[in-house]
């Protein structure tokens, strides 16, 4: 079996209020990545069908504050597919009144599909249709590599 990657796009919309805002008057940093964590399950879900579990957090990188009262979207696509994992971009923005985007994070993870008794379960391949997904392949396949070599290094 076979999906595209706008099968699984997935989007979360938040309004910042007191309860999200730290001593600073932004949004936590752990907050947002409890957002971003939803979101990649989500999109993991809906590729492979099956429950998931995170298994990396490869990148996390802060662009920008987000601050209270503040529109933030968290939207979430496939990028690379291995037999029973699969890596998900998710990019954060705060949207203003007008709708313009302004980009404020972005982030990489792997999520592992599970069977009923937890166990890694194949997933379906991904269908590549444009360029921008072909070039997101090949650069999740260079994430991928390093990942393994950092995972090969003794602690």
């Amino acid at each position: 079996m076979q999906k595209r990657v706008k099968d699984s796009y997935s989007e979360q919309v938040h309004v910042l209020t007191q309860a999200n805002i730290n001593g600073y008057n932004r949004l936590f940093g752990g907050q947002l990545m409890e957002w971003i964590d939803i979101v990649a399950a989500v999109v993991a879900r809906r590729h492979s069908g099956h429950n998931v579990t995170t298994a990396v957090v490869d990148k996390l990188t802060f662009k920008a504050p987000a601050y209270a009262n503040d529109t933030v979207i968290v939207c979430g696509y496939i990028t690379y597919v291995r037999r029973t994992s699969m890596e998900v971009c998710i990019k954060s923005y705060v949207e203003s009144l007008n709708g313009k985007r302004q980009l404020i994070n972005k982030a990489y993870l792997v999520m592992v599909a599970l069977d009923e008794n937890e166990c890694p379960v194949e997933v379906p391949r991904l269908i590549i249709e444009t360029d921008e997904e072909k070039a997101n392949w090949e650069a999740a396949e260079k994430r991928a590599l390093l990942r393994k070599q950092r995972h090969e290094e003794k602690f």
